[in-house]
């Protein structure tokens, strides 16, 4: 019997991103191993993930009690740490850049480095939020027996930035939430499109409105496109970008072609990519572009950037530009546009291409790691 402790605040409090990896890894090896013990540390439950791990027998959510549940914060840094040692962990894993502090030297620790944008894209983060980021990711790596790198875009960029020794980083790719393994119907395809009043033929692009997502490329790309491709952006927004964008809509005619969803069901995207003619995702730089997984296990054709972490996971199921280049995402979006055999071919590839990231495949290769250390 192996235990295994997670900094699991993400899991129970992050409804996307960070929160659907961390449900991923946990609940995927708990189901692949039953021989192994999870202990789920959080300083905190939100109400709508209160319950996702009751029917998992071998998993434990561990709080913070009496006067530490006045300091989450500390309780995490420290508090952690010092519970380790009662509670017979082996192995500890930080599933979002960063590791307690004081950790028993007995416990073999792994922490996931997603991406290394705080160093890339300084200016997306407060100056403050950027530096406690960098000393954390930083601590993080050092104190690290291995560290796991989302995709070998990550593991080039901590070696560069971080010195990370190359021999400590193991590159484990991430899958996607379960919802969106199961392809929608028609019907719900159909109530998605009335929901959110969306046309009959349109392409969709998710993620965060913020300028490294690069959506203005894409309206721009699109105004010169026939009027009845639609443009779909699913995403919330949290910068002066989305005002620059609004602009950018106005200025080139595109006002009635483009739908912004920022406040969009999250249990809808599966019919939102699946009811989309094409998924158009041309962020400048990603640790591991998750959109384009999520389109091909819809069956959605990609077109993506030829930068980052984009061509590992799109392999040879999607259409890449130069996400600088407007005239190259024209002609690729174009060409989808006008060749359904192409689309076709795309899709049947993507059937073959997400078989590198399912769960299942993900989980054994944790596991694999977790054994590895406890040899």
């Amino acid at each position: 019997m192996m235990k295994i402790g997670y900094d699991a605040k993400r899991a129970f409090k992050n409804r996307t991103g960070l929160g659907n990896y961390s449900r991923m890894i946990i609940g995927g090896i708990a189901n692949t191993a039953p021989h192994i013990t999870g202990l789920l540390y959080t300083p905190g439950i939100n109400g709508q993930f209160s319950e996702y791990f009751d029917n998992v027998p071998n998993i434990k959510v561990v709080q913070p009690g009496g006067a530490a549940r006045l300091f989450p914060h500390l309780w995490r840094s420290y508090g952690i740490a010092a519970r380790l040692n009662s509670d017979g962990v082996q192995i500890f894993h930080g599933l979002s850049h960063e590791l307690p502090h004081l950790i028993p030297k007995r416990v073999k620790t792994v922490v996931t480095m997603h991406d290394m944008i705080v160093w890339r894209y300084p200016n997306l983060f407060k100056p403050f939020d950027r530096m406690v980021y960098r000393i954390k990711m930083r601590h993080s790596c050092h104190i690290a027996d291995l560290v796991v790198a989302a995709s070998q875009q990550t593991k080039s960029d901590l070696v560069e930035i971080l010195d990370v020794p190359p021999e400590k980083i193991r590159v484990v790719y991430q899958s996607c939430d379960p919802i969106f393994w199961q392809p929608p119907t028609e019907d719900a395809k159909n109530e998605a499109r009335n929901r959110y009043n969306l046309p009959q033929t349109y392409a969709i692009c998710v993620g965060t409105i913020e300028r490294r997502k690069n959506q203005h490329s894409v309206v721009r790309a699109m105004a010169n496109l026939p009027d009845s491709l639609h443009l779909v952006l699913v995403g919330g927004h949290h910068s002066s970008y989305y005002n620059t964008l609004r602009q950018t809509i106005k200025e080139t005619g595109m006002e009635q072609r483009v739908h912004i969803l920022d406040n969009a069901r999250f249990a809808d995207f599966p019919a939102l990519y699946a009811g989309a003619m094409m998924s158009v995702y041309v962020s400048e730089f990603e640790g591991f572009g998750i959109p384009v997984l999520e389109a091909m296990c819809c069956n959605t054709p990609v077109v993506t950037s030829n930068t980052s972490s984009m061509p590992e996971v799109g392999g040879d199921a999607a259409l890449y530009v130069n996400p600088t280049n407007v005239d190259d995402i024209y002609e690729k979006i174009l060409a989808l546009y006008n060749d359904e055999h192409l689309r076709q071919q795309l899709v049947e590839k993507g059937t073959l291409q997400r078989q590198n990231f399912t769960s299942q495949k993900i989980s054994r290769q944790m596991i694999d790691l977790y054994e590895e250390l406890a040899r």
